[in-house]
């Protein structure tokens, strides 16, 4: 477990627990055959090194990124140390704006907030398939890379797929995540100094929030609004960070998928009946999950995947993936949201 940064407005331990209990344990199997979907995956991914190497030309060292079979209590706990890591900068802002808290306020207000962000966390932990967590630092490692056993086995069963292919299909789209990362080193500090921009344009003032927040969360709930929770808290500067972290986060999303599809019919036979049931699945069930997705921001998640993808694929037939890579030869190629919708504006703008 990673340390987390000291927090008074945050009960992490407490977070964990409410998430962990929410999420539950996922389907049941015997240890031999849970034993069995580890192996599998750890293999899953090492297998999905080179077949992501022939197909997208970066190059990317293997092993530089621990692959960690977690199950839902596990992502839950690693999500919540990487978040406590992204918000210190915002409570060290609030703390040193507003005071200490008092040793009351630190105690509701932290568990407050530990079960609001638990309830978040437990309702993504039984449903995340996998994760590559770039900003992860233990023993020196580039990241790391989180796959969540009974998520995968649970969707396995749900769609009726070949399990074998689909825990193959999932180790592709991640095993693209790790090498994006590490085949283009600039990736991770690109990434982190958008962060660290949000965070500096953060609102510290919690009244403000708060009053301006609460009409907003019941036009969203009411369908008045486009959006999710994030845009809660985000002035015009930090939109316009966020349009360009929405243009990479397309763009790795969707990049993922097209490798995913593209290696699959050479090693994965099913590969067209999971990509079919599995889009379908994005889609959600129930009202409830619909609203919860819409509200978490995972419509515009989905919107990613699809709308990276369409970008990617328009590119590679244009100028072919050589062509396409240049998106990763420095910060400047990368397409902002609007050419994400607009591949034909990228294109001008990178190759003339």
């Amino acid at each position: 477990m990673t340390e987390r940064p000291a927090s008074a407005m945050i009960d992490w331990d407490l977070a964990v627990r409410v998430g962990s209990r929410l999420a539950g344990d996922g389907p049941q199997v015997t240890r031999a055959a849970a034993t069995a979907v580890v192996e599998e995956l750890r293999a899953g991914a090492e297998k999905s090194t080179p077949l992501v190497r022939e197909f997208t030309g970066l190059v990317a060292e293997a092993r530089t990124a621990p692959v960690l079979v977690v199950d839902r209590p596990g992502w839950i706990q690693a999500n919540a140390d990487g978040f406590a890591t992204v918000i210190a900068p915002i409570v060290a802002k609030l703390q040193d704006k507003k005071g200490p808290p008092s040793a009351i306020t630190e105690a509701i207000g932290s568990r407050i907030t530990g079960a609001e962000l638990g309830l978040m966390l437990g309702f993504l932990g039984n449903k995340v398939l996998g994760q590559f967590d770039p900003f992860y630092e233990g023993g020196g490692a580039a990241g790391r890379l989180l796959l969540v056993a009974p998520n995968i086995v649970h969707v396995e069963r749900e769609l009726g797929v070949d399990p074998h292919d689909f825990r193959l299909w999932v180790c592709l789209h991640e095993e693209t995540h790790r090498v994006q990362f590490t085949a283009v080193p600039w990736m991770r500090d690109h990434l982190q100094d958008l962060m660290n921009q949000i965070v500096s344009s953060v609102e510290t003032d919690p009244g403000k929030m708060l009053t301006e927040g609460a009409s907003r969360i019941g036009e969203l709930l009411s369908g008045k609004s486009e959006g999710s929770l994030l845009d809660l808290v985000s002035s015009p500067e930090q939109k316009e960070i966020i349009d360009q972290v929405t243009g990479v986060m397309s763009l790795l999303e969707g990049h993922a998928d097209v490798v995913m599809d593209g290696v699959g019919p050479e090693v994965i036979p099913s590969v067209g009946a999971i990509r079919k049931k599995f889009t379908e699945r994005r889609k959600g069930v129930g009202a409830l999950d619909k609203l919860l997705r819409r509200l978490l921001g995972l419509d515009q998640k989905m919107a990613q995947y699809r709308d990276g993808a369409l970008f990617v694929r328009e590119t590679v037939d244009k100028v072919g993936m050589e062509g396409f890579n240049a998106v990763f030869a420095e910060p400047g190629n990368l397409p902002g949201k609007s050419e994400i919708h607009d591949p034909s504006a990228w294109l001008a703008r990178v190759h003339g």
